[in-house]
């Protein structure tokens, strides 16, 4: 039998140890529930609130691979965009000479050129409330490259907003609407959702995990997007912005999982599924999948069990999901670990580790 105490106990030292709050962890072998467990609070300030397996997260970064290329890769499998299409072909705007060459497979796989992260907030936060994302994306296409594209491989928040607005122009409408025709709403997800300052979204605060505490916004953040960026553009963007669940986030990458595998064929080809989670090495040897990563060799965050053909990623918030194609293993991890202050880094050392407890218990090491 699995020792699955060896799992409770490592999650209880980490609320021990200050690594969060709270957690909800979810495993899969085979796209069957092996474990699944909330621990600690999703609220401490101003009240403690336990933390319960449909809790809500801030999902972060993880809104580059479940949300932002899911679209693409559906795109690209219905023929309408291709990876090496220049994002010029569908923005009409006039661009910098700069960004002309830059194309959907430099975007989704980190290579572009554009910085990691800037400030834009600042400046959005003094302007008025029409055209705010406009503004963030113009910000973006003017802020200069770091390196030619595809000269070069940097993880950038500022490509994925360029790559939302690419993808709106080919689908012809935004990000959210066409997610939920394609994915969440034929998988019926109810509590999967880009935030937006309006409309408000069909849920109480309580039912949202807590983020940080904002010196920013001057309130402990909860039910809003607590990236900066995002925030001050009034919406989701395609770095963040998507909010969900465990086992929501289970429904969409045990979809793709399934895809992979060809067990299913509907929403996409397996080719297309196949193609995304592959190590792209176009413009260097990196560790970089399309929308998603792969295992490093050294110090990766899924551990040392995981099979180097797993694709996974990482949010700010303390989310995360690993997937190893070849043992069919799903490991969702979602925790609040910047409530309430971001100063928190511990959890970089305890993803590892519960990672590899999990596989151990399993017989997957």
């Amino acid at each position: 039998m699995p020792k699955l105490h060896v799992i409770d106990e490592l999650l209880q030292k980490g609320i021990a140890e200050g690594v969060y709050p709270g957690a909800v962890l979810l495993v899969s072998v085979g796209g069957r529930t092996r474990y699944f467990r909330a621990v600690g609070c999703r609220c401490l300030v101003p009240c403690v609130e336990p933390m319960e397996t449909d809790t809500i997260f801030d999902l972060a970064s993880l809104t580059k691979p479940l949300a932002t290329t899911l679209a693409a890769m559906k795109l690209v499998d219905e023929g309408r965009i291709h990876l090496d299409d220049p994002v010029d072909r569908a923005i009409s705007a006039t661009l910098p000479e700069d960004k002309k060459g830059i194309t959907l497979r430099m975007l989704l796989s980190h290579s572009a050129g554009f910085p990691d992260w800037k400030p834009f907030y600042r400046e959005l936060a003094g302007a008025g409330k029409q055209g705010l994302k406009s503004r963030l994306r113009e910000l973006v296409m003017s802020e200069p490259l770091i390196y030619s594209p595809g000269k070069g491989t940097l993880y950038s928040d500022l490509g994925f907003v360029a790559l939302e607005w690419f993808v709106e122009r080919v689908c012809g409408g935004d990000l959210s609407t066409y997610l939920q025709r394609h994915f969440y709403g034929p998988l019926s997800l109810k509590r999967t959702f880009l935030w937006s300052s309006s409309p408000v979204p069909p849920f109480g605060s309580g039912e949202f995990a807590a983020t940080e505490d904002c010196p920013w916004r001057n309130r402990v953040i909860r039910g809003e997007v607590h990236d900066e960026n995002a925030f001050a553009a009034g919406a989701w963007s395609g770095h963040a912005g998507l909010f969900g669940t465990a086992a929501e986030v289970h429904s969409l990458v045990d979809l793709l999982r399934q895809h992979y595998r060809g067990d299913r064929d509907d929403c996409l080809r397996p080719e297309t599924a196949k193609t995304f989670f592959s190590r792209d090495v176009t413009f260097g040897n990196g560790t970089r999948a399309l929308g998603w990563d792969t295992p490093s060799r050294v110090d990766s965050s899924a551990g040392r069990f995981f099979s180097p053909n797993s694709v996974g990623h990482l949010g700010f918030t303390g989310t995360s999901v690993w997937m190893d194609l070849d043992k069919d293993a799903v490991i969702i991890f979602l925790t609040n670990r910047i409530h309430p202050s971001r100063a928190n880094r511990k959890i970089r050392a305890f993803r590892p580790a519960i990672h590899d407890a999990v596989m151990t218990a399993l017989g997957l090491n």
